[in-house]
Formats: C-alpha cells, structure tokens, sequence
C-alpha cells in the first residue's frame, strides 16, 4: 500500500521493441496523423471560406472536424515521439490530459452526430421549417451543447478515475492513456464505481444509437415518398456521407469497449485502440470529402485558388 502515492509516470504499450519497428511505427503514425490533419484543416478551411456552404448542415461538420483534429493531436503526437527516442514513458499530469482530452473530443463528436442526424432529418422530414427551425442561434446553441457535453462527460470520468490509488503497476496495456487499461491498474474497490459510470457511457451512446436510427428510419420512409428519383437520389446523397461517419463511429467504439478484456498486454488491444480512435477522425473529411459533390466542388476551388495565387 506504501506504492499508492508513489506513481509519478506511467509506461504506455509500445508496439515493438526492435528498433525498425518502433522506426516503422514512426512513419506509419506520421503518415496517418498527416493525412488526418491535412484533411480536416481543408474541410475547415473550405467551409470557411465558401459562403455556399455556411447552412446548418456545414457548419456541424466544421465543428466535427475540429473535434476529429483534437482527437488525433491528443493521441498520435506523443505515441510517435515514444517511438523516436525508444521510451514508453508518459508523465501522470500529462496522462490525466490525455484521458480529459481524449473523451472530451469522443463524446462531443457522439453528441454532435447525434445533432447531424437531427438536421438531416429536419431538412428532409420537415423542409418547409428547416430555415426556422435550424436557425443561427439554434445551431451555435446545438453545437456548444455538444461540446459542453463533451467537458463535463471528460470532467466526470477523468476526476472519477484518477482520485483512484494506483499500486498493482504502472504499465497501461494500450499505445495512449485510456480508463479501462488504468481501472486495471486500482488497488482500491472504488473502482466499481468508475465501472457502472462507463456502463451509464454505454447507456447514454446506446440512446444516441437509437435517436440516430429512428432519424434516418423517418427520413427514409421520407425520401421513398418523393416522386421523381432525382429527388430521391439527391436526399439520399446528402444523408450517406453522415450514416457512413456514424456507422464508423458506432462500430468501432462498440467492438473495442465491448469485446472480452485480456488481463495481459496483447496485440489486439493495441489494434482496436488504432481502430476506434484514429481510423474514424482520419476517414471522415475522406468520407465527407468523396461522398458529397458540394465538399468536393469547394475543395476543388479552394486547392485551385490556392495554386493562382501562388503562381
């Protein structure tokens, strides 16, 4: 029990311990957090710029990539640094960031979808109310209760979490400071109490789930109901670039929290950790980017004015 207070860092599973590798490693983040940074700072930027594009619809999807940028900088930066200089170590203070961070960005990106699929169903359900409905002060006051969501939830669990003794070991079975690998890590009993707050989490995404699903069951018999299947096609086009994002989302997050916990470090482990928490944030300017002619025209423009002025 002498060891309770005496954990100042903790030691994070790297993903080789052969130089190459940890090399390899190196390169493979850099290219993945390069290609998520460089994606939603485009779909940032061109929404930004692109007066066509300031609707509810755009500006829910500006606010999802800066929730998918903080989530990959929260995470990728410091496992690529771990690799360069050979070392697993992360600093208490900086791991209790890591876990605000992370879950702040998380769950403001599962309220936000939640609040994409409302849009979406407003704009084809009830079209002749979306410009009332889903006016400027509704979607900032949308958008800054996702994001209030997100602090409070990461405020919760994080306080939840590190107010726990840590004793059995300081070795956290996953490549970022996550609460599940550190509930392990509790020589205290209190830590039931973190346990049914995660199963409340699961609760809670569960219900989105479901608010999602009903949404798009509605817009669906909706979009059916259009008489010409250009109409149809054109509804359908703005709704799959969000069902696909939401989907990634969902399946993901569900098959890494859900699937059977292994009491030692495994090679599993370390790939639903890349699964649910970069391949999301990184795939989805690419999703929004290829599936919707509107995302597509403005990055067009913006890469093309770009090249002019540069010339």
């Amino acid at each position: 029990m002498s060891n309770q207070t005496t954990v100042t860092e903790f030691l994070l599973l790297g993903f080789s311990d052969v130089r190459e590798l940890q090399i390899l490693h190196f390169v493979l983040f850099l290219v993945i957090y390069l290609t998520g940074l460089i994606g939603n700072l485009l779909i940032i930027t061109a929404i930004a710029l692109d007066h066509h594009l300031h609707t509810p619809m755009y500006f829910f999807l500006m606010n999802l990539s800066i929730l998918d940028l903080g989530c990959i900088s929260v995470t990728i930066p410091k496992s690529m640094v771990n690799s360069l200089i050979n070392t697993r170590s992360i600093s208490y203070p900086g791991c209790v960031t890591q876990v605000f961070l992370f879950f702040l960005f998380t769950a403001a990106d599962l309220a936000l979808l939640t609040i994409m699929a409302y849009d979406r169903h407003v704009a084809i359900c009830q079209p002749l109310h979306y410009d009332s409905v889903l006016n400027r002060r509704a979607c900032v006051q949308m958008a800054a209760t996702a994001w209030i969501t997100g602090i409070v939830y990461s405020a919760l669990h994080t306080g939840n979490t590190f107010r726990l003794p840590f004793c059995k070991s300081n070795v956290i079975n996953q490549f970022f400071c996550e609460i599940p690998p550190l509930l392990k890590l509790a020589c205290s009993d209190s830590y039931l109490s973190e346990v049914g707050l995660l199963a409340f989490s699961v609760f809670i995404s569960l219900n989105c789930f479901v608010f999602i699903i009903v949404s798009y069951v509605q817009i669906f018999k909706a979009v059916l109901r259009i008489p010409s299947e250009q109409g149809r096609h054109k509804a359908f086009s703005t709704c799959l670039p969000h069902l696909t994002v939401v989907s990634l989302f969902l399946c993901t997050g569900f098959f890494a929290y859900l699937k059977p916990t292994s009491s030692s470090a495994s090679g599993l482990d370390l790939m639903m950790g890349v699964l649910y928490a970069l391949v999301p944030p990184v795939m989805n300017p690419i999703i929004y980017s290829m599936r919707n002619k509107e995302t597509k025209a403005a990055l067009k423009k913006l890469i093309v004015w770009r090249l002019f002025t540069k010339n």
